[in-house]
């Protein structure tokens, strides 16, 4: 029971509640995620004492710096559900949509959802700037871990959080360099930096980046643009 100690002993350190039902899915979720990884690859992180560490824990650390609790939040790049899937397992009460543009990870994300019981959990399969135009300024949240650049991933991102909502992105401990060359594009499409918090994983010694950003004005109409687009002319 390794994950479930690891999991109980973390979630306490952060200050967080963890009930029967959470540590039920946590487990689901790590020996579904394993053995699907067996023949695609979802993860580099592997073992119950890592996945419950570098994956959980970390998921769960935003939980101190933001509450998705009966929120609708998008988890955009969600690849093997990191950290939208992992954070839902801890607010069953959020609204959740993961996005990601991998048809074979879309579906390796409904299977598990299934397994899990979430019937309210939306799996689409698409790239973030091609969207179903609904989903524009529709959420309350966005969160995204691993997938780009501050400065793309917010103009990924920034467009689906409605004004007032706010955008939680998930960094490595590098994360200034980044931020500082974010800030005319999270200008640029609406959004204002509210709080740079770094965390230390419970029961490790690395520390990541949480980037949270305020949704404050709608974003230009133009934006997002094409992938290709952006990374040849970043904001």
């Amino acid at each position: 029971m390794v994950l479930e100690e690891i999991l109980e002993s973390g979630f306490a350190e952060l200050g967080l509640p963890l009930d029967g039902e959470a540590l039920r899915r946590y487990r689901l979720y790590y020996e579904t995620l394993t053995e699907q990884n067996k023949v695609m690859n979802l993860t580099a992180i592997e073992g119950e004492a890592d996945s419950a560490r570098l994956h959980f824990l970390d998921c769960a650390a935003l939980l101190t710096l933001c509450e998705p609790g009966g929120k609708s939040v998008i988890d955009v790049g969600s690849g093997a559900g990191f950290p939208g899937l992992a954070l839902k397992i801890a607010r069953p009460d959020m609204n959740l949509t993961l996005l990601d543009s991998l048809d074979k990870r879309v579906k390796f994300l409904q299977n598990t959802c299934d397994l899990l019981g979430f019937e309210d959990v939306s799996c689409v399969h698409a790239r973030a700037e091609e969207a179903p135009a609904a989903f524009r300024q529709g959420f309350d949240a966005a969160v995204s871990r691993a997938v780009a650049r501050l400065n793309l991933l917010s103009e990924l991102c920034l467009p689906f959080v409605k004004v007032g909502g706010l955008f939680a992105a998930m960094k490595g401990p590098g994360a200034a360099e980044e931020l500082a060359e974010a800030k005319k594009a999270i200008r640029t499409l609406g959004g204002e930096i509210e709080r740079v918090a770094e965390y230390t994983i419970p029961g490790t010694d690395v520390t990541h980046t949480a980037v949270l950003i305020r949704k404050v004005t709608d974003t230009p109409a133009r934006y997002p643009r094409r992938w290709a687009q952006m990374k040849k002319q970043p904001l």
